[in-house]
């Protein structure tokens, strides 16, 4: 019984006979029937639709189940036997060049020459060029996969050989690693994405926050200013009031003179128009003393009303301008204690004025002069016959004698227009004798130099940078970060040029250090100019 019920699974219903075809072709109905019986049944009817060989029942095939058409829903790789409806495949059979579903898988062959693999199109590269065997084999001496010939007979047949499996499961293991590595440094960038994100957002909050300082500084500033004016304003006016009081006062007195003149003149006039000559000479005797004034007496009168009118008549100038200039002084200082330096908006509220830096003269050389103020330093033709001491450089150096060991800090210099000289920083045990004690041809001490032939370059540990930028202003300003390692330097012309930043590791309290005139220097073919420079320390 059970074997008529499997010769009826694998007979043809229109044929009568088992399937001709390897693998039958089955309808969207369930029916299955050799391919070239149901395509002669099917092509024979007409009409838009095609009915089952089967359809007792009124089973009908639409021909959209039948055909290939536009908007046909995708079923990838569809199985080559099913010509009629598409239907996806399962696998595909190297060995057939065929692929199958699951319906013809069933009843597909077993045998081991039938090499299933997932479904493809690409048949060509599964098998052998050479052979047109499938590809069952890696060769690792060639890196390539051969077929059971190529092994057997071909020019691999001495070769280490692996069955594709095993090739590809070391070459998986070595993907795997570099998978590994691949998201290690994916991970990496994430985190460095990350991190430039978050000083994306620092920056913008920072640009926020320095928009509304600067905003609120200049607020302050023009109130200031404000402040100012009137200061100066009510000065002159003061001024004006005062002088228009001594003025009048003066016309007041000038007037009086006026009428005591012409009561002189009117009785010399009643004088001069009377007839009897004794009335005349007695009133002329008796009012002599009154307006018989010499010459010599109404030019001094004139000389001293002039010298009144002058004294009365000016404003103090001085004066306003001593106002106008100490207010503006003033505002200028508090301005650069809270904003100096262009590109360091961080230390807006927190730098300090380094005022209160002096020349140390138990460490200048004997061929410098230290001013009385220990604010300015000049190269000198005599020496000073300083005693000597282990402080005291040999060359025209001089350190400052404050020194620096955290925080911000800012001062500016003021130097001559030509000659040579040098500003930097410097760790106090720099050497005081010989070539290593020049700013900047040690590691312990940071130089701006600028040459006498119109150049600056920057030095340390004996390594020159020459910047392009030309001196063009006699002053410089010096920002020192001590904790962030950060050295400055700043031409103060308009606009403010930023010449230079060295950065490094802080390790000991800093000094100023100032140089002039190093004739003994004749590094990069330099020429020399014999000009006296000098620098002053301003605030």
């Amino acid at each position: 019984m059970a074997s008529v019920d499997l010769r009826d699974e694998l007979t043809c219903s229109i044929c009568l006979n088992i399937y001709t075809d390897p693998v039958p072709v089955t309808l969207i109905c369930g029916h299955r029937f050799c391919q070239d019986c149901i395509t002669k049944t099917l092509d024979n009817q007409s009409g838009r639709e095609y009915s089952c060989p089967e359809g007792k029942h009124g089973f009908i095939v639409v021909e959209n189940f039948l055909s290939t058409r536009p908007g046909q829903k995708e079923v990838g790789i569809p199985c080559t036997y099913c010509v009629h409806s598409l239907v996806p495949a399962a696998k595909t059979c190297l060995h057939c060049e065929a692929s199958l579903c699951e319906t013809h898988l069933r009843v597909h062959s077993k045998s081991p020459e039938h090499v299933l693999i997932e479904p493809t199109t690409s048949l060509r590269n599964r098998k052998c060029s050479v052979h047109k065997k499938v590809l069952e084999y890696y060769c690792s001496k060639d890196a390539v996969c051969i077929c059971v010939s190529c092994r057997l007979d071909g020019q691999h047949r001495t070769h280490k050989v692996e069955t594709l499996n095993e090739a590809s499961e070391k070459k998986k293991k070595k993907l795997r690693n570099i998978m590994e590595k691949l998201t290690s440094k994916k991970k990496e960038a994430e985190k460095r994405v990350q991190s430039l994100q978050e000083l994306r957002r620092q920056v913008q909050e920072k640009a926020a926050g320095v928009t509304e300082q600067v905003g609120a500084l200049l607020k302050d500033i023009m109130k200031q200013l404000k402040t100012l004016e009137k200061r100066v304003l009510n000065e002159i006016s003061r001024q004006k009031e005062q002088v228009s009081l001594r003025v009048s006062d003066q016309i007041q007195q000038l007037e009086i003179k006026k009428e005591e003149l012409s009561r002189k003149m009117g009785h010399i006039e009643e004088l001069c128009n009377m007839t009897d000559p004794l009335t005349v000479l007695q009133g002329c005797e008796s009012d002599s003393d009154d307006y018989c004034d010499t010459e010599e007496g109404d030019n001094e009168d004139r000389e001293r009303d002039d010298n009144k009118v002058r004294a009365v008549g000016n404003l103090d100038v001085g004066l306003i301008s001593v106002t106008l200039h100490s207010g503006l002084a003033g505002i200028v200082t508090g301005v650069k204690r809270q904003l100096h330096v262009p590109d360091s908006s961080d230390m807006l509220l927190d730098v300090n004025t380094a005022s209160d830096i002096l020349l140390d003269v138990n460490t200048a050389s004997n061929d410098v002069t230290v001013s009385d103020d220990f604010k300015t330093l000049c190269r000198s033709e005599i020496s000073q016959s300083r005693p000597e001491t282990s402080d005291r450089f040999e060359k025209n150096q001089v350190l400052g004698s404050r020194s620096f060991s955290s925080g911000r800090h800012y001062w500016e210099v003021e130097s001559s227009e030509s000659g040579r000289w040098i500003v930097g920083m410097a760790y106090p045990r720099i050497a005081r004798k010989g070539r290593q004690s020049v700013i900047g041809y040690n590691n312990k001490s940071w130089g701006l130099w600028r040459w006498d032939h119109d150049e600056y370059s920057v030095i340390h540990e004996s390594k020159e940078i020459l910047l392009t930028h030309r001196p063009s202003s006699q002053r410089l300003g010096i920002y020192l970060d001590y904790e962030a390692g950060r050295l400055s330097f700043y031409e103060l012309c308009e606009p403010i040029t930023h010449l230079h930043t060295f950065t490094a590791t802080f390790t000991e309290p800093l000094h100023a250090i100032f140089g002039v005139d190093f004739q003994f220097l004749k590094v990069h073919h330099r020429s020399f100019q014999s000009v006296n420079s000098w620098l002053r320390i301003i605030h």
